[in-house]
């Protein structure tokens, strides 16, 4: 039996919105978080923009101000027993940490995934991104023996910020069983869907971007997913026009 998806193009927490209560088993997110900006207008992501390094465009930031909107709507679609991973760089992890734990989770400790390469920066380079792990409920992972340090390489000439499926399969076999519900309301190119659909699981997820949610759909499809209707309809591939989609915060981060 083949893995199902369900894909929109709409903003994160209108999307999340349109879930029922309690349908998701888990959550992985890269949100394009504030910070971002910063670093890009001072150089250190040449990556995230268009130059020679790169043909890709950059995206719409989520403002740190919504975080309390996301947090609440992610706490609501999840199940009693739940976890939740945000990737974020260490400057949003002091922001994040405290909204979510206002809005009902459980902060256990921030995870590193380590890119195993320094990238670009001023102050002792980069060479790692956090991933923050929440809970709501009681939930154990499957193996305690796993470490917090992820390894895996970055990924090059992929969609901005795009993360290694890699990661997310550690977080997907730790945190879900198979034939259980993957959301990410942040989906980009849906790193975390591709690694989700290979370990037996169904994913949703959603974007502003219309680049994104195609690269998602071409990407799922030939990991050999199969598009079905697993949550409500109006969340299905509903288009915004461009106007709408450029005003609104959200976007592609993984």
């Amino acid at each position: 039996m083949p893995s199902l998806y369900q894909l929109g193009q709409i903003d994160a927490v209108s999307w999340l919105r349109t879930l029922p209560a309690a349908s998701v088993d888990l959550a992985i997110t890269d949100p394009p978080y504030e910070s971002l900006e910063k670093h890009r207008a001072v150089g250190t992501t040449t990556r995230l923009k268009r130059s020679k390094a790169s043909s890709n465009g950059w995206f719409t930031i989520f403002p740190n101000a919504r975080f309390g909107e996301l947090f609440g709507e992610l706490f609501r679609v999840l199940k009693k027993n739940a976890h939740l991973y945000l990737f974020c760089d260490p400057e949003t992890m002091f922001v994040a940490k405290p909204v979510a734990e206002a809005s009902g989770f459980k902060f256990w400790k921030p995870l590193i995934w380590d890119k195993r390469r320094i990238g670009m920066g001023y102050h002792y380079r980069a060479r790692y991104e956090c991933i923050l792990f929440f809970e709501k409920g009681k939930r154990r992972l499957a193996d305690l023996g796993v470490p917090d340090i992820i390894e895996a390489p970055r990924i090059h000439d992929g969609y901005p910020t795009e993360k290694p499926v890699a990661v997310a399969d550690v977080l997907i076999h730790q945190s879900s069983s198979a034939g259980d519900l993957v959301a990410d309301p942040f989906m980009g190119s849906a790193a975390f869907g591709v690694a989700a659909v290979q370990a037996g699981r169904n994913f949703v997820g959603a974007d502003t971007s219309a680049e994104a949610f195609r690269l998602a759909k071409n990407r799922l499809t030939a990991g050999g997913a199969r598009s079905a209707q697993l949550l409500p309809a109006q969340c299905t591939e509903s288009w915004l026009p461009t106007s709408i989609a450029d005003r609104i915060a959200g976007g592609a981060a993984a």
